[in-house]
């Protein structure tokens, strides 16, 4: 029996709670960064042992994050973060933000193919990746860093300095609601 596809020898701290939406957005991020790395345990194993227990267990946990947790992160990205860097008219800044609304339709866009392929590999109908899966994986995984960079080192400290207590507050009050928490 193979090993199973661990997630990460690190172990994350306590996550941030919605009274701190920028610091949840960036443990989202972190939360991206483990279930990519996932995906590339997963991709690794799968010459060795072929859709195995592991192999669609590590697929599932994949495919869930993506179908779930990813799509409600853009949502709050679009609502929150994005309109008050908007409002401020900044050339530069309406160009970033542009192209991170962009970049969140192509992830949409890829994530329809890999998850093809994930799903294949969970119903343990592929055993092997062949050059056109790998390359669905490749597009999906591959919009993320500049992504992620952009936003952590951008947008997000330049939307949290325009907005105040209350508006964080009503930003965290709303992702909660959206997700069922309250």
């Amino acid at each position: 029996m193979s090993q199973p596809i661990r997630m990460s020898s690190l172990v994350p701290g306590p996550a941030p709670g919605f009274e701190q939406p920028f610091e949840m957005l960036e443990a989202c991020h972190e939360r991206v960064q483990r279930m990519l790395a996932l995906l590339q345990r997963l991709r690794e194993h799968l010459p060795g042992h072929g859709a195995d227990t592991n192999a669609q267990q590590a697929a599932r946990d994949v495919m869930r994050y993506f179908d779930q947790a990813a799509p409600q992160h853009h949502r709050d990205e679009e609502l929150h973060v994005f309109p008050p860097l908007l409002a401020q008219g900044d050339p530069a800044t309406l160009v970033l933000v542009g192209r991170l609304r962009q970049d969140h339709l192509q992830m949409e866009a890829r994530w329809a193919g890999a998850r093809k392929v994930l799903d294949a590999v969970a119903s343990g109908v592929l055993d092997a990746l062949a050059p056109e899966h790998e390359a669905a994986l490749d597009a999906f995984a591959g919009l993320y860093a500049d992504h992620i960079a952009a936003e952590e080192q951008l947008a997000y400290p330049a939307a949290a300095a325009l907005l105040d207590a209350q508006a964080l507050a009503a930003m965290g009050e709303e992702m909660m609601r959206r997700r069922g928490v309250v």
